[in-house]
């Protein structure tokens, strides 16, 4: 009897702590985020805004604020989701919103949803800031605005004139335009065929920004070698909980057999 009530126990606690673990690890990676992480300077970059459901509750809107320095250029429709963009004075992009439409019920609990934009990047290095807003079918808003430290921080991207960030910014659907800016080459210079190359050289890359971004891999995946050990953990936690139930439940029967 002493045997079986101590693997009782030992089942008990190990299903407890493995229960909690697991959602601790959900509560850690379920944040909204921006991604790449590192980027090149000056670059036509798709990014890809990934957005979980923390509560039991759908989320049916979401609200990213565009950094100072991005210059906002496109967005990919998604079926379900009605987007809408505010701009400034200057014509300016400020903020894009990813908003339910029609019979789409919003991201419920256990899932997520990714959406593609198109920025091009500062000319200078500097890390921008993503701040996001999460708005859940209840009223309730979410703000990812804090800094890396806090409950809810906010995504940053790191632009870089380093080629390690530039390999980055390419694999993840990003094309440097080499610095030509169609409008400032047109106001620097008389030469119709230079003008006309600035041109062609910007609609190209956009154009090979937004063909990445339909039909390239998701940029946000959960493969880096943190994540992969989390999960690892908890699945190695949760087979050791199994067997000692398994073993517990056998221990117990012999015993009532006797």
């Amino acid at each position: 009897m002493k045997k079986t009530s101590w693997i009782s126990k030992l089942t008990s606690t190990i299903a407890t702590g493995t229960a909690a673990f697991m959602l601790f690890a959900g509560f850690a990676s379920a944040h909204v985020t921006v991604s790449p992480s590192v980027a090149q300077t000056s670059a036509w970059q798709t990014y890809t805004i990934k957005v979980p459901s923390e509560k039991e509750l759908p989320t049916t809107k979401i609200t990213m604020k565009v950094p100072e320095g991005v210059a906002f250029k496109q967005y990919q429709p998604l079926a379900g989701w009605k987007i809408t963009t505010e701009k400034n004075d200057s014509n300016e992009v400020t903020s894009i919103t990813w908003e339910i439409d029609g019979d789409n019920e919003g991201i419920i609990a256990g899932q997520f949803q990714q959406f593609n934009f198109v920025v091009q990047n500062p000319k200078a290095e500097a890390e921008v800031a993503w701040d996001a807003f999460q708005y859940y079918s209840d009223g309730s808003i979410v703000e990812w605005t804090g800094q890396p430290s806090d409950a809810n921080p906010h995504s940053i991207t790191t632009i870089s004139e380093d080629p390690a960030a530039a390999g980055n910014a390419a694999a993840g659907g990003g094309h440097a335009n080499d610095g030509h800016d169609s409008a400032g080459t047109e106001g620097a210079t008389g030469d119709n065929a230079a003008t006309d190359d600035s041109k062609a050289n910007d609609d190209t890359t956009l154009g090979d920004a937004l063909n990445d971004t339909v039909t390239g891999e998701p940029n946000n995946t959960d493969t880096d070698p943190g994540t992969l050990k989390l999960q690892q953990a908890t699945l190695i936690v949760s087979i050791l909980a199994l067997i000692l139930s398994f073993l517990g439940i056998a221990l117990a029967t012999r015993r009532k057999k006797r």
